[in-house]
């Protein structure tokens, strides 16, 4: 019998594979193919759903036509509570039909209040007192075949049961619109239980609940009690169910953490330790009973994002001063020192972080404006002991240990949303690798749990500008489908009831105003229009329109908060913007006043929105909702290009946002991108562009064809440039070009908001992600891999690498939901360019290749044409007499 030469590999759904007790939805799923001969093509496919693994019995079949891989509504429906299903997935081919996949489990969680029976307890306990250990003894008459423990809590939280953690996470359930969803966790604790006498123990601390947050430092912004809710049911061999909730049979207690603050840091006291608290046998006869809380069983909901998680470890260097031990990871990252010392009893260990060193060697803290960042121990044993801070987390490469202990090592723990790599990327240039990993380290430290601004200050927001500017780049970098779909969920939440969007999500500026009258943020453009760009930027590299159905409403009521904002007027009002914010050319301490008029940009950002409205209608909407804004974008458009053309010529961020947001007319476009270039071109790559304009720029520029002026930024070396950074020796991305000044110095950050709610209005940070979203076009025009609006997730990818002077050569992959692309490029000794491309099963590659007058290109020996499309294989690509960027 001869073997189908197709395999189908890495059947899952929309959520992330390592997750359970998801949302009861039928699941979306989507699948990759392998095969070992070329040139062929789904032509259908069989979807199997069963209730066992060795699905002797069928739920139902789905049978679908065509080459769809992703995104398909899994049959059989939705799923009850606690339901496991089991899928798998066979395809035919011109080679005939193949084998069933390896079958994938989707477990439900629970999907309704009436299930959570478990009641919300608390040790009682106010802010910044210590953290409460809760716990029970249960009894089982044998092991449990299948165990699970669902449990979500205000304020931040750790289980255990019978001495062991349930899992290695950190800072559950995370941040969240708290008013309206609060995540559940759930897991798989079979081996945990065992039989006979069992214990479980939680130990909860105040977290983004109820402890210090946001840049008005208050406390108690969602409620002053702590709560958490727990419930862990087993099942029997013999079908049996027994379970366990939190109620007022639990005791409470505190144990060695005294003090946890996400700003400020943990204080633990070991001579508090209570050893063995969490395993049977304990003796908490001195506890006292835990008090019922109050949780809203509404706002219970299956978490759908990876949970935060270690993901990285960097020994330090020690360095020993006369009164401190000096460390550096080498490395900026969100997490903390694990430290090693030898002591004894009662000495004191203190930990103090910072993301760069002033230039007399000390921690440079100022950036970090009211928060501590700093964690205190205090040893409980003599000899050697590991120290690690609970419920925290700080942004800094650099720490200094003050002890009379002899510290022996550290190593600093990077954390963060564990979402999966997607791409790798290297060239030529060590510098540009270096850019690149900059922005890598940058996403990873901002997405602890949401995407937020920085790591290190008393900030830390989901700042919806930063997330939109920063869309593409990270779902370049890694699998954050489901990372955006859950934030995006609070984003809708925190609209209000015009349909404004928040400026930071979760809205925590709603909870604690700002001071002044001067700043409304609710509404502002570019950061509201994460409502818009998100969705779409998830969509265009992912490829699923699940995401335009979750957020449609979100979008529709956005576009329609602007529309109704003008009141039957041509522009919206003139009312405080953050503009191009951090326009290096506006006065230091007041970022707003940028050289480009607001009112253009808020204007040209609301075209934008109703553009991209516009589409998502026409993919998941109504023809009657599409042509509704397509309409109302058209008509700003010629409005705004009639009111602001000249003025939007003046700046270079005018200009890109003209060009991308196709504000003005086709017949005008080739003349303001010849403007735009000039400008670079006299400023000799100078970036003079914000937040808004950054990352459109060498878009704008490259569209255009002046390739060259896009390398001149992005290769630019000195200050106000990417490589700036890297060569004064930054591992991440700085929120100011000049955060370390030429003479080595650092910018003192001011800014003209004081208040009396905050110590240091100053605002300098040297990891923000925003202005890394040049790495996505590096990937696309550097590397030369791009995804297509009209076949999204790289279904069709438009190959296009852009050699320049310098470079000898490039490589990227990129893991689409179909398998892997990639492309390695050189331009060989003979000035020839040679390339290696390999497109997964289910991708098309259009090429774009830099073929010049006199050039001649061939694939895999072949005579061939750019515009040709190649299926799944691996090509040798070569052009003779490329065309070469020259930038110098």
């Amino acid at each position: 019998m001869t073997q189908n030469p197709v395999t189908v590999t890495q059947l899952r759904s929309q959520h992330p594979a390592a997750l359970i007790g998801l949302p009861g939805d039928a699941p979306l799923m989507r699948w990759s193919i392998e095969s070992k001969t070329t040139g062929l093509s789904q032509l259908g496919y069989e979807i199997e759903a069963s209730a066992t693994q060795s699905f002797e019995s069928t739920i139902e079949v789905a049978v679908g036509s065509g080459p769809e891989q992703f995104g398909i509504e899994a049959p059989g429906g939705s799923l009850a509570s606690r339901e496991q299903r089991f899928y798998r997935v066979r395809v035919e081919t011109e080679a005939g039909w193949s084998d069933w996949s390896e079958s994938f489990c989707f477990e439900a969680g629970l999907l309704s209040a009436q299930d959570f029976i478990a009641q919300a307890i608390t040790d009682g306990s106010k802010h910044s007192e210590p953290a409460a250990l809760l716990r029970r003894e249960f009894v089982t008459s044998a092991k449990p075949v299948s165990a699970r423990l669902y449990v979500s809590a205000h304020g931040v939280y750790d289980v255990m049961i019978n001495g062991l953690a349930v899992a290695d996470e950190f800072l559950n359930p995370g941040w969240t619109a708290y008013q309206d969803r609060l995540n559940v966790a759930t897991f798989d604790v079979t081996k945990h239980v065992r039989s006979g006498a069992n214990a479980i123990g939680v130990e909860l601390a105040d977290g983004w609940f109820r402890g210090k947050l946001g840049f008005m430092n208050k406390y108690d912004n969602y409620g002053s009690q702590t709560a958490v809710l727990a419930q862990l049911e087993m099942t029997f061999e013999d079908g049996s169910v027994q379970t366990l909730c939190t109620d007022e049979s639990f005791k409470c207690s505190t144990g060695e953490t005294r003090f946890a603050s996400i700003y400020d840091g943990t204080t633990t006291d070991y001579n508090f330790e209570q050893c063995g608290w969490a395993a049977p046998g304990f003796d908490d006869s001195s506890w006292k009973a835990a008090q019922l809380a109050e949780i809203d069983k509404a706002s219970l909901h299956p978490r759908i994002a990876d949970p935060i998680q270690e993901i990285e470890r960097f020994p330090m260097r020690l360095e020993q001063h006369a009164d401190r031990v000096q460390l550096d990871a080498g490395q900026n990252v969100a997490g903390w020192v694990e430290l090693i010392v030898e002591g004894k009893k009662g000495q004191q260990v203190t930990v103090r972080h910072a993301e760069v060193l002033n230039p007399d060697g000390t921690l440079h803290t100022q950036a970090l404006r009211s928060a501590k960042a700093t964690d205190v121990y205090t040893l409980g044993r003599d000899g050697r002991q590991t120290l690690v801070p609970k419920f925290t987390f700080h942004g800094f490469q650099h720490a200094d240990v003050v002890t009379d202990a002899e510290v022996v090592s550290g190593v600093a723990i990077a954390i963060s949303s564990n979402t999966a790599k997607r791409s790798h990327f290297a060239s030529s240039d060590i510098r540009l690798n270096r850019l690149h990993e900059n922005v890598v380290w940058s996403q990873r430290d901002n997405f602890v749990g949401l995407p937020t601004d920085c790591p290190q200050r008393d900030e830390r927001l989901g700042w919806t500008g930063d997330a939109q500017a920063f869309a593409y780049a990270a779902n370049t970098l890694v699998d954050a489908e489901a990372f955006w779909r859950s934030w995006l969920i609070d984003l809708e939440l925190d609209q209000d009831e015009a349909g404004n969007v928040a400026a930071v999500v979760p809205d925590l500026i709603s909870l604690q105003p700002m001071p002044s009258n001067e700043w409304e943020v609710m509404g502002r453009a570019g950061w509201a229009d994460a409502a818009t760009i998100v969705p779409v930027a998830t969509y265009e590299t992912y490829g699923s329109v699940d995401i335009l159905k979750q957020q449609l409403g979100s979008m529709r009521r956005w576009t329609d908060a602007l529309h109704n904002r003008r009141k039957g007027e041509k522009f919206l009002p003139t009312e405080f913007q953050f503009g191009d914010w951090c326009d290096p050319d506006a006065p230091s301490d007041r970022p707003w006043e940028a050289k480009v008029s607001a009112d253009y940009v808020a204007n040209s950002f609301f075209a934008h929105t109703a553009v991209l409205t516009a589409r998502a209608e026409r993919l998941v909407g109504s023809d009657e909702g599409a042509s509704k804004y397509q309409a109302m974008a058209d008509e700003l458009k010629q409005n705004i290009w009639a009111e602001f053309g000249e003025h939007a010529r003046s700046t270079t961020a005018g200009c890109s946002i003209a060009l991308e947001f196709e504000i003005c007319p086709e017949s005008e476009r080739e003349s303001v991108a010849k403007i735009l270039a000039g400008m670079v071109r006299k400023d000799d790559g100078m970036i003079t562009t914000g937040f808004l304009g950054t990352p459109l720029i060498l878009h704008a520029l490259s569209k255009a064809g002046y390739f060259e002026e896009a390398y001149l930024m992005l290769m630019r070396r000195e200050v106000r440039s990417w490589l700036y950074q890297v060569e004064r020796g930054a591992t991440t991305i700085w929120e100011r070009w000049d955060a370390i000044k030429e003479d080595g110095s650092i910018h003192a950050g001011e800014m003209d908001t004081a208040n009396e709610h905050q110590e240091d209005e100053s605002m300098i940070s040297f990891n923000h992600y925003a202005y890394g979203a040049v790495v996505d076009w590096v990937y696309r025009n550097v590397a030369g891999l791009a995804p297509t609006a009209a076949n999204p997730g790289y279904r069709t990818t438009i190959v296009a690498p852009r050699p320049a002077s310098g470079f000898s050569s490039a490589e990227a992959c990129i893991r689409t939901s179909y398998g892997n692309v990639s492309i390695e490029w050189e331009v060989v000794s003979c000035g020839d360019l040679s390339a290696v491309l390999r497109v997964p099963f289910g991708v098309t590659a259009e090429l774009d290749l830099p073929v010049s007058a006199d050039s001649q290109l061939f694939v895999n020996g072949e005579s061939m044409n750019n515009g040709s499309s190649l299926g799944y294989g691996e090509y040798v690509i070569s052009v003779s007499k490329p065309s070469i960027v020259r930038f110098k």
